[in-house]
């Protein structure tokens, strides 16, 4: 899809390389021990999404940027995402998490026409998230609960209400041949703010095709989600995710901008790590 300028394409693309290393490397951050406290590398890959969710239009970027992970007591920026740890047990950890999402040209809509682009969004707010079994030494049963405010970055900031995404899955550290993968369900929730801002349609933008609608509460969408990543050598690692919405159930199946009933999401990458700290992170 086209960005309106070369800002818009440079500022989408970092934050595409956020929800990718994001969405795609949760399973190698399994347990494990003694990893550098810093690493410095270079991401390449691709991410292919709905513009938003219940669209029959895609969003799909490829891009190279430079990667940084970083496995503070507090601040992290690692294979399980991004964030400020505030408490940590065994089982049990309460953070601030990070999440975004790609832009999408109204241009390249023809549902949205004429209506204002959805911009980058932002999403940041309390995670906790914990561990509800063990199966087997390099298996385990989690669960994440994030409330997040919404902020969109489109000519300017602003706050597009709030999201609640609860999270079940579960991860394996070795499937053969190095392979580690994850699986999980989840449900996507906003207010009426956020819904608006996908599902809304002012009386000013109306049309003939498409009515007027004010959006309610409620579910966005149900994801099923596959991560998996393996390792190419000391320096190299690839990662993979599918996956499949269903957008059935819907608190505003009724909008004129709601689409389709399923989509799917799909990404790759590979990461080169360039250089890493003597340091090890405490854990």
């Amino acid at each position: 899809m086209a960005n309106p300028t070369a800002l818009q394409g440079v500022r989408s693309a970092a934050w595409a390389a956020l929800a990718l290393l994001t969405g795609l490397t949760a399973t190698a951050q399994a347990q494990e021990q003694g990893l550098p406290l810093w690493e410095l590398g270079v991401f390449a890959g691709g991410l292919s999404s709905p513009a938003y969710p219940a669209s029959s239009e895609r969003s799909t970027r490829a891009l190279v940027l430079p990667t940084f992970i970083y496995r503070g007591e507090v601040f992290r920026s690692d294979r399980g995402g991004v964030g400020a740890r505030l408490l940590r047990t065994e089982d049990t950890e309460l953070d601030i998490g990070f999440a975004a999402s790609l832009p999408a040209s109204s241009q390249d809509i023809p549902a949205r026409q004429g209506m204002t682009d959805l911009g980058t969004l932002i999403e940041f707010g309390p995670r906790l998230k914990g561990t509800l079994a063990r199966p087997s030494a390099g298996s385990r049963l989690r669960y994440e609960l994030p409330l997040r405010t919404v902020l969109e970055i489109n000519s300017g900031v602003r706050s597009q209400g709030f999201a609640l995404e609860p999270e079940i899955s579960y991860e394996v550290r070795d499937v053969g041949a190095g392979w580690r993968m994850s699986t999980s369900a989840s449900l996507v929730l906003g207010d009426s703010r956020l819904n608006q801002y996908f599902y809304g349609v002012p009386a000013d933008l109306a049309t003939a095709q498409r009515p007027a609608y004010t959006a309610q509460a409620g579910l966005i969408t149900t994801r099923l989600t596959v991560n998996a990543s393996r390792s190419l050598g000391p320096d190299v690692r690839v990662f993979a995710f599918a996956r499949a919405e269903s957008y059935a159930g819907s608190a505003n199946a009724a909008s004129p901008l709601y689409q389709q009933s399923t989509g799917t999401s799909a990404g790759l990458g590979l990461n080169w790590t360039l250089g890493r700290s003597a340091a090890k992170a405490a854990n």
